[in-house]
């Protein structure tokens, strides 16, 4: 099949409610071209292209030195030569009882001491009914120097290489290197849901700052943030955020994460995010049943829309920010405005019109000059 011409990012009408910054813009118009290049339907590329690999070839975990999860560090005498059980090892050990566990995904860049990863996991210590969730977080580390920082903090922690690939520096924004380790992650996921496992994938630049269980849908197969949000949970026109997302383990979502991975193929050079965008309209995700659920930015906001209601939000993303110092001088501004929250009488908490002083660095009106 030739490769299909891309196409032109273009911004919304003027008769659109509301601005947008052109972050999110960007991402709307090229979700809405991406949706409507389409002559044959998508699943006639997934059904062509998808092929199962085993675990060990898909990541070529060969590349990075063998190590055992932090659990495993004191066993002696058993097989750690299989990565395949190193994982079912500490997804067992994290999951909950209904077989749930919280992923992140980190790179040396963002796990320096002091750096991103330091402020997520203190958003879950200083968060409302959080701190708990720890139990269950599994710090997925790209390269054995944030592996090493990962088993100094926390005690679920493993490693996942990838042969002839170095995600070790940081990773600017649709750079070929992001875009490769963006995929990457993707596939992974598919792996954690044939493996029976559900999950809540967090982006390690969004601060938990209250247990976001009760603010899920009972039913949903998939369950994703949002970089805007319409108003209603099913709208499609939803712009998806895939940094955080709730997805169950089931036929349909297994099937769904292998159609998006394969979806990459039909288009080069864009963000799992934006195929994300665009491929939620086709009729194959109809045809294998997948119900999706966009949730509230009043819940799950970020710097695109930000939750507002100090008294409501559930994690903030710094999202429509592009530069890690940019990313942590903000998102410890954010952690100083919600210690500040808790530290409000109950009363005054439930009156007050405290928000965030972000973003700053993050600046949106600078995204839109």
């Amino acid at each position: 099949m030739a490769r299909p011409p891309r196409p032109t990012l273009s911004r919304p009408s003027a008769a659109h409610p509301r601005r947008l910054p052109k972050h999110a813009v960007l991402r709307a118009g090229a979700a809405f071209f991406l949706a409507t290049l389409v002559a044959l339907p998508l699943a006639v590329l997934h059904r062509a292209a998808l092929s199962r690999h085993s675990l060990e070839h898909s990541w070529g975990w060969d590349a990075l030195p063998s190590f055992a999860t932090h659990e495993e560090d004191d066993a002696q005498g058993e097989d750690l030569d299989s990565e395949d059980l190193k994982l079912d090892r500490v997804l067992q050990k994290a999951s909950m009882g209904d077989n749930t566990v919280i992923l992140t995904t980190l790179n040396a860049a963002w796990a320096s001491p002091g750096s991103v990863i330091d402020l997520f996991i203190d958003s879950f210590r200083s968060g409302v009914r959080t701190s708990s969730l720890l139990n269950h977080l599994i710090i997925i580390a790209f390269d054995s120097d944030a592996y090493r920082q990962c088993v100094n903090i926390h005690h679920h922690c493993f490693v996942l290489g990838t042969e002839g690939v170095d995600f070790s520096e940081e990773k600017r924004f649709l750079t070929s290197g992001y875009l490769e380790m963006m995929w990457k992650r993707l596939d992974f996921l598919r792996l954690v849901l044939e493996k029976g496992y559900s999950f809540i994938f967090s982006d390690a630049d969004i601060m938990w700052f209250r247990n976001p269980f009760p603010h899920f849908y009972p039913n949903g197969d998939l369950q994703i943030a949002c970089d805007h949000y319409v108003g209603n949970a099913t709208d499609l026109r939803s712009i998806a955020n895939g940094g955080f997302n709730y997805v169950k383990s089931n036929e349909r979502t297994i099937e769904f994460y292998s159609f998006w991975y394969s979806s990459r193929l039909r288009y080069p050079g864009y963000h799992d995010q934006d195929v994300f965008n665009a491929i939620k309209h086709d009729p194959y995700v109809e045809d294998i049943g997948l119900e999706i659920k966009f949730l509230s930015t009043a819940y799950f906001g970020g710097f695109c829309e930000p939750g507002r209601d100090l008294n409501k939000v559930c994690t903030m993303h710094a999202n429509c920010c592009i530069g890690l110092r940019s990313k942590i001088h903000d998102l410890r501004i954010m952690m100083e405005d919600w210690k500040s929250y808790l530290s409000l009488p109950p009363s005054l908490k439930r009156l007050t019109t405290l928000s965030w002083r972000v973003p700053q660095n993050c600046s949106l009106s600078s995204q839109n000059q």
